[in-house]
């Protein structure tokens, strides 16, 4: 007895249990950009708000253990220390002079927090940095805090470069 013939005409797809979860809808779907900008507004709201609850805390700490006293800002301003930089609306970090009256910028170290010894600023960030925190860019040669230079390895000796110079 011959083999039945095969019902099904050459056009038929077999059909497969597929799963299609959130990931491939926000990617994929009709509403794929629409979810994809949601969620990048989403995360970027909470880094924002996370930097900005973390440096409220870091500011009051440094403010208690200099004995600064926080002058009172006008409504809708901040105060803001010499050379610090803001958040704009745009998301983009503005630079805003000092307000008057405003306290001045503490005098520790901005890497090591040490109090003694005399410091400079970063030509970078501006910060006061003491002696053992300033590194010299080997291109450019402007002293820079440790937090504003980059130490590549990539060679056979060691460089470091300020933030100018790395990009």
């Amino acid at each position: 007895m011959p083999k039945r013939s095969y019902p099904f005409s050459e056009s038929f797809s077999s059909q497969y249990k597929v799963h299609v979860g959130q990931k491939q809808i926000d990617n994929c779907g009709a509403f794929g950009l629409k979810y994809r900008q949601e969620t990048y507004e989403k995360t970027k709201n909470l880094l924002f708000n996370g930097t900005k609850a973390m440096m409220g805390r870091i500011w009051k700490a440094d403010a208690l253990v200099s004995g600064l006293t926080a002058v009172s800002p006008a409504p809708g301003h901040q105060t803001l220390l010499k050379g610090q930089t803001r958040i704009g609306l745009d998301g983009r970090l503005q630079r805003a002079d000092a307000a008057p009256g405003c306290a001045a910028a503490p005098s520790a170290c901005c890497v090591c927090q040490r109090v003694s010894g005399s410091r400079k600023p970063c030509s970078q960030c501006e910060r006061p940095a003491c002696a053992a925190c300033i590194r010299q860019c080997n291109i450019c040669a402007d002293r820079c805090c440790s937090l504003c230079t980059v130490t590549d390895y990539s060679e056979r000796y060691e460089r470091v470069l300020c933030c100018g110079c790395s990009s």
